[in-house]
Protein backbone atom coordinates (compact mmCIF):
# COMPACT_ATOMS: atom_id res chain seq x y z
CA UNK A 1 0.00 0.00 0.00
CA UNK A 2 1.25 3.47 -0.84
CA UNK A 3 2.61 5.47 2.10
CA UNK A 4 0.92 8.80 2.66
CA UNK A 5 2.92 12.03 2.63
CA UNK A 6 1.00 13.11 5.69
CA UNK A 7 1.07 11.66 9.17
CA UNK A 8 -2.10 10.74 10.99
CA UNK A 9 -1.75 13.76 13.26
CA UNK A 10 -1.50 16.09 10.24
CA UNK A 11 -4.62 14.53 8.75
CA UNK A 12 -6.54 14.90 12.02
CA UNK A 13 -5.35 18.53 12.31
CA UNK A 14 -6.59 19.31 8.79
CA UNK A 15 -9.98 17.74 9.53
CA UNK A 16 -10.28 19.68 12.81
CA UNK A 17 -9.55 22.93 10.94
CA UNK A 18 -12.35 22.08 8.53
CA UNK A 19 -14.73 21.40 11.42
CA UNK A 20 -13.91 24.81 12.88
CA UNK A 21 -15.04 26.64 9.74
CA UNK A 22 -12.10 26.66 7.37
CA UNK A 23 -13.04 25.73 3.80
CA UNK A 24 -11.95 22.51 2.15
CA UNK A 25 -10.48 24.46 -0.75
CA UNK A 26 -8.22 26.51 1.52
CA UNK A 27 -6.95 23.47 3.39
CA UNK A 28 -6.37 21.51 0.16
CA UNK A 29 -4.49 24.42 -1.40
CA UNK A 30 -2.30 24.84 1.67
CA UNK A 31 -1.44 21.13 1.80
CA UNK A 32 -1.03 20.81 -1.97
CA UNK A 33 -3.64 18.09 -2.38
CA UNK A 34 -6.92 17.64 -4.21
CA UNK A 35 -10.22 18.49 -2.51
CA UNK A 36 -11.37 14.90 -2.90
CA UNK A 37 -8.51 13.80 -0.65
CA UNK A 38 -9.97 15.86 2.19
CA UNK A 39 -13.36 14.24 1.67
CA UNK A 40 -11.73 10.80 1.62
CA UNK A 41 -9.91 11.60 4.88
CA UNK A 42 -13.16 12.81 6.41
CA UNK A 43 -14.88 9.58 5.42
CA UNK A 44 -12.07 7.45 6.80
CA UNK A 45 -10.86 9.43 9.83
CA UNK A 46 -13.82 11.69 10.63
CA UNK A 47 -14.54 12.07 14.33
CA UNK A 48 -11.34 10.37 15.43
CA UNK A 49 -8.79 11.66 17.86
CA UNK A 50 -5.09 10.95 17.41
CA UNK A 51 -5.15 8.31 20.15
CA UNK A 52 -8.03 6.48 18.42
CA UNK A 53 -6.14 6.54 15.16
CA UNK A 54 -3.01 5.08 16.74
CA UNK A 55 -5.09 2.30 18.29
CA UNK A 56 -6.71 1.61 14.90
CA UNK A 57 -3.28 1.26 13.27
CA UNK A 58 -2.16 -1.11 16.04
CA UNK A 59 -5.26 -3.26 15.58
CA UNK A 60 -4.80 -3.37 11.80
CA UNK A 61 -1.19 -4.51 12.27
CA UNK A 62 -2.24 -7.17 14.78
CA UNK A 63 -4.97 -8.35 12.41
CA UNK A 64 -2.43 -8.63 9.57
CA UNK A 65 -0.12 -10.75 11.75
CA UNK A 66 -2.98 -13.02 12.84
CA UNK A 67 -4.08 -13.54 9.24
CA UNK A 68 -0.50 -14.50 8.31
CA UNK A 69 -0.32 -16.94 11.23
CA UNK A 70 -3.62 -18.52 10.18
CA UNK A 71 -2.45 -18.86 6.58
CA UNK A 72 0.77 -20.57 7.69
CA UNK A 73 -1.09 -22.95 10.01
CA UNK A 74 -3.62 -23.73 7.30
CA UNK A 75 -0.85 -24.58 4.83
CA UNK A 76 0.84 -26.85 7.39
CA UNK A 77 -2.46 -28.58 8.07
CA UNK A 78 -3.12 -29.12 4.36
CA UNK A 79 0.39 -30.54 3.81
CA UNK A 80 -0.10 -33.01 6.69
CA UNK A 81 -3.47 -34.10 5.30
CA UNK A 82 -1.93 -34.66 1.87
CA UNK A 83 0.94 -36.63 3.39
CA UNK A 84 -1.37 -38.82 5.45
CA UNK A 85 -3.74 -39.50 2.58
CA UNK A 86 -0.97 -41.05 0.43
CA UNK A 87 -0.80 -44.82 0.62
CA UNK A 88 2.62 -46.37 0.87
Amino acid sequence: MKKSRFTESQIIKALKENEHGRTVGDIARELGIDKSTIYYWRKRYGGMETSHLKRLKELEEENRKLKQMYADASLDNQMLKDLLSKKF
